[in-house]
């Protein structure tokens, strides 16, 4: 593949001149060829080799490889060590090829995409990876974007144009896109092949919502916004065709941006296992120098005095350096302590474990045919140990399925059904919903279960017409009609569909858009309202305006939004305001939707929970939302002592709320140690600690805005200690780049396991940075799934991976470490206490065949099939006592205590399997007066005693 990026100084602007290719190339910006792979053909096997040994144990073998190929040195052949130690890099290099080939096919299909490519005056077919910076390029309906444009012209009046950014966002909905007005009207091939503007503008970054530049043109300039970009991973929708400009071409694009490192993720149990075997190397260590010094006495003193009889040999010229040639002897014959066959084993077990997750059938979703999948096997004990977990919400808890309830008109509710005495119906009580029959447009799906609001609708109740006719103007969706009475609406997001859809079936049809007009469909007749202005939701608003003239002349303002920002200015305070206006707001009504959660997300949450697994929720939607998706799914109640809220604009302001709501928790009556000093004055460590063993429940709910404050370093020590002290954390309105610092900045103050879930490309980065990461094969593409290491279809399946899979997973590869040092430091050790016996010549008690053996053969299925198969409880156990998962969180089962109780359990066997033996035969005769046992015998009751005493210990 061509070299996709080159290494470049940090740019401070970005400038990029149309159809002038020389002139931008003297800036050498990258390229529109992406690489996610990590080798190609020539790299592969240094690189790879070169990862491999960044084990110490793959290091460890190679060195006593190399020692076992001197003869003076070595008392054992070669091939115990050689053949293990390839059999292990040939399979790990297997798999790491597999994984970067498929990574390779990914990049060549996307940069083998073909685009269309304005070039000497006509349209050229060119790859993506040839498309350049200052490029303009045609994009057609339903096509992706291939790099970061600048919107020049589009086939809509005004330069308009459609995009859908699952890709980037994670929201499915449609969002609109302008070119500004100087450009909108280069339609045609040979007017852009004469453009020749130059965009100067921000340096690449990640910033999704945000870009600022200017265009120079016809000695004039013009400010450009988001609102006039497309950016990469964008799909083109309901839009003919459009041109634009390439500002950011393949690495430097938003979405590559925002991409995150490939990080190679290791268990805690892999970095203990690196310390255990340094320390065991250090411990090998002493032990041959204890033998090599007891080597040079005995050849001083005793050694001598055979010299005829046991010559030494001729690179032997002391008794020094006799010792020193049994150091390494002995070095190589007391390897086995930690022999290769443990990595091999830890793989098949791993494996194996990986198997159990694919095959689970509790885990396969019957409506999309998904089963869960494990892509990696080097995690699954890491999913006994998760503390926190990160979860997306759209897609990921909810089935961004919004569902119009009930509503609020004049006073009046609608939307709950009554039986004939006047009681509340259930849902399952209820009679057949709503007949919308007299609607030929209306939406067959919708249902609606309350025959009042219908009445009221058909009976021309003028406040009721004029609440759908305000749900059927005040919106952004777009309509498109593919057969006669089909409409399909396009909506920013979900709600906004379903209030447009509500008003749809209830007789007020939008029916189509201008950039000046709005025609809606009002009890089967056709109105056009021109539409005169429209005041679009943002974060700060947080309400929706338009204002319109209808056929009669008539100028009105509709206005929809949350109900706290609409309440405040329907206040009495307001007065003064609305007694200088004409037309003042008049409250129409209120209206309940429903963003149908997964089934199974509240016993999910609330089992998580219990297993002492913290939760948070990072999503990109708006706060209201997000905080009533908090309640459904109950990780927010209203039992709560409270919940706080950080909304700061400023570095001041959020480093405010965050000190009101640690003093709120410290000085509340169900702190612990209520009246301790300032949480300023307060170490860290200490203020975390006592922050944490609060027993009110509290939660924090915290914005983009106030995150990207709270995530600079002079205070994300302080939001983390505030976040880590409440039971449920929300934030809001975050970047993918947010998502994943959030993660990463648990991972480095907590060392805690963390594991994040998503199911859209915005969660990309989240997942590759928690030590785990798991893709929901959702609606929202496969992006997440790629970059997961296990995936499946719905969030209820999590408990089961934790509590179960996770859960035995970790019992399981602990047991099996204790159980494999402990047999091999029984085995070991007796090669130490013969040496006291052997004059330390560093010759083997076992023969040499059983040494190579012992773990591949002698002792290796019953480890294995423990290590594979064992349980302690069975699974529902396990689900209905969640409080067994804790000793993973704890790390309870393997850690260095337990290390060296194997150890000591080890050497005290091996005392046992020599000298009981040792003490039998040593002066035992038989009848003739002959001796006994010679020196095989002694060997092979040695070894037979050490099979059957640690096969029975399993």
């Amino acid at each position: 593949m061509a070299l996709c990026a080159k290494k470049r100084p940090p740019e401070e602007e970005r400038r990029a001149r149309a159809n002038d290719r020389e002139y931008n190339e003297k800036f050498q910006y990258a390229s529109n060829c992406i690489k996610t792979s990590k080798y190609n053909i020539l790299t592969f096997l240094p690189v790879n080799l070169f990862e491999q040994f960044q084990e110490v144990a793959n290091t460890y073998f190679l060195f006593l490889l190399i020692l076992q190929l001197i003869p003076q040195v070595s008392s054992l052949s070669w091939f115990t060590t050689i053949v293990p130690l390839v059999l292990v890099l040939a399979i790990t290099a297997v798999k790491d090829a597999t994984d970067d080939y498929f990574r390779h096919k990914s990049d060549n299909q996307v940069n083998n995409r073909q685009s269309q490519v304005l070039i000497n005056g006509s349209l050229q077919q060119e790859q993506w990876m040839n498309v350049c910076v200052g490029d303009i390029i045609k994009l057609e309906n339903n096509q992706f974007v291939a790099a970061d444009l600048l919107l020049l012209s589009s086939s809509e009046p005004h330069g308009l144009c459609y995009i859908e950014t699952a890709e980037l966002d994670g929201e499915t909905n449609m969002k609109v896109r302008q070119a500004i007005p100087v450009t909108s009207e280069l339609g045609d091939i040979s007017r852009l092949a004469k453009f020749d503007g130059e965009v100067v503008c921000e340096p690449p970054n990640n910033k999704l919502d945000r870009f600022s530049g200017t265009l120079y043109w016809k000695e004039s300039k013009f400010p450009l916004s988001n609102q006039n970009t497309l950016l990469r991973g964008c799909v083109l929708r309901n839009t003919e065709w459009c041109f634009g400009l390439v500002v950011f071409a393949g690495p430097d694009t938003k979405l590559m941006q925002n991409s995150g490192r490939t990080k190679f993720k290791r268990t805690s149990i892999d970095r203990l296992m690196n310390t255990l075997v340094l320390w065991i190397f250090g411990f090998l260590v002493c032990m041959g120098v204890i033998l090599a010094i007891g080597n040079a006495i005995w050849e001083h003193e005793v050694g001598t005095r055979f010299q005829a009889y046991l010559p030494w040999d001729e690179a032997v010229d002391s008794a020094f350096f006799s010792g020193f040639l049994s150091f390494w002897s002995y070095i190589i014959i007391l390897n086995t302590v930690v022999p290769i066959s443990l990595y091999v084993s830890v793989e098949v077990i791993r494996l194996g474990h990986s198997y159990f997750i694919n095959w689970d059938k509790k885990m396969f979703c019957v409506k999309r045919r998904t089963p869960a999948e494990a892509r990696t096997t080097t995690l699954n004990e890491e999913l006994g140990q998760v503390e926190y977990v990160f979860s997306d919400k759209t897609g990921t808890l909810t089935q961004n399925i919004m569902v119009f309830n009930k509503c609020s008109i004049s006073g009046r509710s609608y939307g709950d059904v009554f039986d004939v005495l006047g009681h509340k119906a259930e849902l399952g009580e209820r009679p057949e919903p709503v007949d919308f029959s007299f609607n030929p447009l209306a939406d067959k799906k919708f249902l609606f279960w309350d025959p009042t609001l219908l009445e009221a609708v058909k009976m021309g109740d003028p406040h009721t017409h004029e609440f759908f006719r305000l749900l059927s103007l005040c919106h952004t969706v777009m309509s498109e009609e593919k057969n006669e009475g089909e409409l399909y609406y396009k909506a920013q997001s979900p709600d906004e569909g379903a209030l447009v859809t509500a008003a749809r079936n209830f007789g007020f049809v939008f029916r189509s858009r201008t950039p000046k007009t709005i025609t809606v469909y009002e009890m089967g007749i056709a109105v056009t309202y021109q539409l005169l202005a429209i005041l679009d939701f943002n974060n700060i608003r947080k309400r929706m305006s338009v204002i319109v003239r209808n056929p009669e002349g008539r100028i009105r303002l509709y206005c929809k939004g949350a109900d706290t920002i609409l309440l405040d200015r329907l206040h009495p305070s307001t007065q003064e305001l609305l007694s200088t206006t004409t037309d003042h707001l008049n409250l129409l009504g209120a209206t309940a939707i429903e963003d149908k959660l997964q089934q199974g997300v509240p016993e999910t949450i609330a089992l998580l929970t219990l297993a002492n697994i913290k939760i948070w929720v990072l999503t990109g939607d708006k706060q209201e939302t997000a905080v009533n998706i908090g309640y459904s799914c109950k990780m927010l109640t209203d039992d709560m002592t409270e919940v706080f809220v950080v909304t700061g604009h400023t570095v001041l302001e959020v480093r405010e709320e965050l000190r009101k709501a640690r003093e709120k928790m410290m000085d509340s009556p169900y702190a612990v140690g209520n009246g301790l000093p300032c949480p300023e004055k307060c170490s860290s460590a200490k203020l975390t600690s006592v922050l944490e063993a609060v027993a009110g429940e509290y939660a924090l709910v915290i914005n983009g805005h106030s995150l990207a404050h709270a995530l600079e370093a002079d205070m994300e020590l302080e939001f983390l200690e505030t976040a880590c002290a409440c039971k449920a954390v929300i934030c809001c309105r975050v970047t993918p780049l947010q998502k994943a610092q959030v993660v990463e900045l648990v991972k480095k103050h907590k060392k805690a396991v963390t594991l994040a879930i998503g199911d859209g490309a915005n969660d990309v980065s989240m997942i590759k940075t928690a030590h785990i990461g798991v893709g929901i094969s959702g609606q929202e593409g496969i992006q997440a799934v790629l970059a997961s290491d296990y995936s499946f279809s719905q969030f209820k399946f999590l408990q089961r991976l934790l509590l179960v899979h996770g859960r035995w997973s970790y019992l399981r590869m602990c047991k099996f470490l204790c159980y494999f040092f402990y047999k091999n430091f029984a085995f070991t050790m007796v090669h130490f206490w013969f040496g006291f016996f052997c004059g330390f010549s560093a010759q083997t008690v076992y023969d040499q065949y059983f040494i190579t053996l012992y773990n591949i053969v002698y002792t290796s299925l019953p480890v294995l099939a423990m290590g594979v198969f064992d349980q302690d409880v069975p699974e529902q156990r396990s689900m209905e006592y969640p409080k067994l998962y804790e000793p993973g969180q704890l790390n309870l089962l393997f850690n260095k205590r337990e290390f060296f109780i194997c150890i000591a359990q080890g050497i005290y066997t091996s005392v046992l399997m020599f000298f009981i033996p040792y003490g039998v035969f040593a002066e035992a005769t038989r009848d003739d007066g002959t001796q006994l046992a010679d020196y095989q015998s002694f060997a092979v009751t040695v070894a037979t005693s050490l099979v059957i005493v640690v096969s029975v210990q399993v």
